[in-house]
């Protein structure tokens, strides 16, 4: 009879989350297993309940089942808020006052994926955290009650919208495309904005886990086409587009450009700045350099984060923040709302904004620019991208540089542009990013750290 340790993949216990294949390396047995192992965990903080929530894969059902029959056996309670965006289930654990609760997610992951985000006692669980669960789990660390926990179905999704509804107010009527790409957020989405007084043009707003039109993963810029042309062709105003379980939020203007998130960032910051002098507001290592004039000539103070959105939940928490924004899309608010990623809030906050101006447009494209590039990765052998980067943190010379970072990699600043190399906390890959004032300034900037990188790493398959 094989161990616990044969059956479970370590491989599953990412930075941020579990994820795994399902029925391969992410079955039944594991999810119930880490339900038991969230369970023992509560009864120690003294946890009486533990939300849990699923998006809308093919596989969720049954691995939220097996999840809460494991939290349950340890004799915890469970309530059910059954198939909603991730940040509904973060909603339901400050509603319900648990501060603890599980998306079954697989976010933006093929369909044959799924995954577990966790929080615990009002903290959301990643790294050493989560390989403690992987530990419990192995060493057989786990809590069986005599009496198993109590079981409660709850329907959160009214209170979540009237919350919205009460302190979003749009100043004018406005038509939004909403891109879904068959998603958890498309029927909730749909509902609540139309509500708000927006004529919505649904696409792909049924949950389909089969996700049969395109991924939906707005960070990719394939998956921005069918909204570009609907855009382009209607009489619609701004678009729209939520990720697969509804955290993260894209936004592309009328004439087709794609605002990405550290420019929704900017956006935010001045609105929050202009009611709150000396908001703090939290960026991570990969958005663009503009962000900190921005804010700092608005009265803000400006935080560096290391990316994650675990890890600028808990940056937010240190220092006190007003709002966070995140280079992958997910966006944090903390001055009207507690404090999570929420990519259906923050489009509410958007159109806020941009209904003040008789051109919704206007304000996106006065936003400070810069030539950048997309997110690029170098593959590496499993565990190589962390040396690669500790390699060239520990013998790259950039005397030519005004400031290096090395918070999360290694970010090197000069006068007119900067250069990115972390590690992935998630696939075996170096994740570059590079951004400058001019096409000119880009290149010198991309040759110069070629050049670093090929001296410490001579076979890196280089994206550039």
């Amino acid at each position: 009879m094989k161990t616990m340790a044969e059956t479970i993949s370590r491989s599953i216990f990412k930075a941020y989350d579990i994820r795994g294949i399902v029925d391969k390396t992410l079955t039944e047995e594991v999810c119930e297993k880490v339900g038991m192992a969230l369970g023992t965990l509560a009864q120690k903080k003294n946890v009486s309940h533990i939300c849990v929530g699923r998006d809308g894969r093919l596989s969720g059902p049954r691995l939220q089942a097996a999840l809460m029959k494991g939290i349950r056996k340890a004799g915890v309670g469970v309530y059910d808020i059954g198939a909603v965006p991730t940040p509904v289930l973060y909603f339901s654990t400050v509603y319900l006052k648990t501060g603890s609760g599980v998306a079954v997610t697989g976010s933006h992951n093929p369909p044959d994926y799924n995954g577990l985000k966790m929080m615990l006692a009002d903290e959301t669980l990643y790294g050493p955290a989560i390989q403690h669960i992987y530990e419990m789990i192995v060493n057989n660390e786990l809590c069986t009650a005599e009496k198993e926990g109590p079981y409660e179905q709850v329907d959160v999704v009214p209170a979540y919208m009237e919350k919205i509804l009460s302190d979003v107010k749009l100043s004018r009527p406005i038509k939004a495309v909403v891109d879904a790409g068959n998603g958890i957020a498309g029927p909730l989405a749909v509902d609540l904005l139309t509500r708000l007084g927006v004529e919505v043009q649904g696409l792909f707003t049924n949950v389909d886990g089969h996700f049969p039109n395109h991924h939906p993963d707005p960070s990719k810029l394939e998956n921005l086409e069918d909204l570009k042309k609907v855009l382009r062709e209607g009489d619609a105003e701004i678009g729209i587009a939520y990720d697969g379980d509804g955290d993260r939020l894209g936004v592309v203007t009328k004439d087709g450009e794609v605002i990405f998130p550290d420019r929704q960032a900017m956006l935010f910051a001045g609105d929050i700045l202009a009611h709150k002098p000396g908001a703090v507001i939290v960026h991570d290592v990969k958005c663009t350099r503009n962000i900190r004039p921005y804010v700092e000539s608005r009265g803000g103070v400006c935080v560096m984060s290391r990316t994650g959105h675990s890890l600028i939940k808990a940056k937010m928490k240190e220092v006190n923040a007003d709002f966070a924004g995140e280079m992958s899309g997910h966006i944090f608010f903390h001055d009207r709302w507690p404090g999570f990623d929420d990519g259906v809030y923050a489009s509410t906050r958007l159109l806020e904004i941009l209904t003040r101006s008789a051109d919704a447009n206007a304000p996106l494209k006065a936003l400070p620019n810069a030539v950048s590039t997309p997110e690029l990765q170098i593959p590496t052998e499993e565990g190589e991208n962390v040396k690669l980067v500790e390699r060239l943190k520990e013998n790259a010379k950039f005397d030519d540089a005004q400031d290096i970072i090395t918070i999360d990699g290694i970010r090197v600043e000069w006068k007119d542009g900067f250069a990115l190399a972390r590690p992935s906390n998630t696939t075996p890959v170096v994740v570059l990013r590079f951004e400058a004032d001019t096409p000119e300034a880009l290149a010198r900037i991309q040759d110069r750290f070629k050049e670093e990188i090929l001296k410490v790493a001579p076979d890196a398959k280089l994206p550039f």
